[in-house]
């Protein structure tokens, strides 16, 4: 069907901007610390309480700070979430006048996706986040990549239309990839776009794809924007241990060709250090990975879960998690090589030494037969 004029009454686009800057970020020290009221993070919808946060995120609002856009400066609400394995997310409440149209979404959420006044904005707030919690920030630094994600956050649509006249006559993929142009798009596009949609009555909608979402949620609960910010926060962690196995493969590997074994490396191995500075390696990778893959758990198959669960497909979680688990095989591998070469060079060591002891005897034995 063709697509038909949409007018939002009540809607606001999240631009999310996620960081990792720390190691650890320790939760109760870092509530203490801000001065702003901070609130963990608790699923209100029903079902929730098969939604399993261990170590829920932090959560603080900062007020409203200034945007430059195309329109004009407008003022947009800015929030701040936590999580204790390093990952700091910037949200922008950007407003969006009431009688807004479909297409005129489209342009303000394609024109939000590439700001960078939205990136310059979320980068002084995570530093100024970084500032007041360094003192609970273990293993603090600023990964040089971060996670951007748009979601669309509808409240009230004019005429009320259903989930299922909005999948039919709405051009929301458009919305969600942000196709500003007039050409359409192919009918294999829009159903990959709407393929991840998900209605709990016959008025609310969600649909999740890699970059984006649309919620319309007539009552405001902002469950399932969190859930989604959940499944970017640990594709986040998943491509910075990605990076951090990279770096320790490669530093492991030019390592073990700069060193050339010398005569006397039969008493000291070089690759001592280097096996146990990879051992260190991996144990603290597998513990900061093990923390992010926790941070949420389904021990149901209610409508959050399978939310959360296609949210998690759709950013290509499963698919970092498998690099991640096939380079911890390959830095592993390399540990039991290098544990291989030292255990060699103690065993030659002992041989060495006893060697020398026998040769000690044999000439002490000698000089007593040759002595006076």
């Amino acid at each position: 069907m063709s697509p038909e004029p949409v007018v939002f009454e009540r809607v606001a686009v999240l631009c999310y901007r996620l960081y990792d800057i720390a190691d650890e970020i320790q939760l109760e020290p870092a509530r203490r610390l801000l001065t702003e009221t901070t609130r963990p993070l608790r699923l209100q919808r029903a079902g929730s309480q098969y939604v399993q946060l261990p170590s829920p995120p932090l959560g603080f609002e900062l007020g409203r700070r200034p945007l430059t856009l195309k329109a004009g400066t407008l003022s947009v609400d800015v929030s701040v979430r936590v999580f204790d394995h390093g990952a700091a997310s910037v949200t922008l409440k950007v407003p969006v006048p009431a009688g807004t149209s479909l297409e005129a979404l489209t342009a303000l959420g394609d024109e939000l996706e590439d700001s960078q006044n939205v990136d310059a904005l979320c980068v002084d707030v995570v530093e100024g986040v970084r500032s007041r919690l360094a003192r609970v920030l273990e293993g603090s630094h600023l990964w040089e990549q971060n996670e951007s994600y748009t979601l669309f956050f509808a409240e009230a649509i004019q005429g009320n239309p259903s989930a299922r006249h909005l999948l039919e006559r709405a051009d929301l993929p458009r919305l969600l990839l942000g196709e500003v142009e007039a050409d359409s798009l192919s009918t294999s596009e829009r159903a990959a776009v709407l393929a991840s949609h998900f209605s709990y009555t016959d008025e609310d909608l969600v649909v999740i794809d890699w970059n984006a979402a649309f919620v319309y949620e007539p009552s405001g609960s902002m469950d399932i924007p969190d859930l989604i910010e959940l499944a970017n926060a640990q594709l986040l962690e998943l491509r910075y241990y990605d990076d951090q196995l990279d770096t320790s493969l490669r530093g492991t590997y030019d390592e073990v060709g700069r060193r050339k074994r010398q005569w006397y490396s039969i008493f000291r191995s070089p690759y001592r250090q280097l096996a146990r500075r990879t051992l260190v390696t991996l144990l603290e990778i597998n513990e900061f990975v093990e923390r992010a893959e926790n941070s949420l758990k389904i021990v149901g198959d209610v409508y959050l879960a399978k939310v959360y669960e296609a949210a998690v497909q759709q950013v290509r979680v499963p698919a970092w998690q498998q690099s991640v688990t096939r380079k911890q095989g390959l830095l592993a591998h390399t540990y039991e090589l290098l544990k291989g070469e030292v255990e060699t060079d103690r065993a030659l060591t002992l041989e060495a030494t006893i060697v020398v002891l026998i040769v000690s005897e044999i000439l002490l034995g000698v000089l007593k037969v040759l002595g006076p």
